[in-house]
């Protein structure tokens, strides 16, 4: 959840605010290597922004793993907010 005090939001957009797309990515990356603390990803082979991501929506994201890569989607409730693949680093 990305909390209504959040930097970002402070010009996104004034009486509106949007989180923006980078911010969710951000957060989903770190959860897909939360788990993975030696790799690292190298490359984003996909990403779609669906539908706005409000100040204190929850984000449930879902991810696929294979051996080098990440397919993973997010949803605030039912809405689809996010899809994408990363590719992973070689593991070592």
């Amino acid at each position: 959840m990305i909390e209504p005090d959040h930097p970002s939001l402070a010009g996104h957009f004034p009486g509106r605010p949007v989180v923006p797309g980078v911010v969710v990515l951000d957060q989903t990356i770190a959860l897909i290597l939360c788990d993975r603390p030696n790799r690292s990803v190298i490359a984003l082979r996909e990403v779609k922004f669906l539908s706005p991501v409000l100040p204190g929506d929850v984000v449930t994201i879902e991810i696929v793993v294979t051996p080098d890569r990440v397919t993973f989607s997010g949803k605030v409730g039912n809405r689809p907010v996010i899809r994408g693949e990363a590719q992973l680093d070689v593991a070592a």
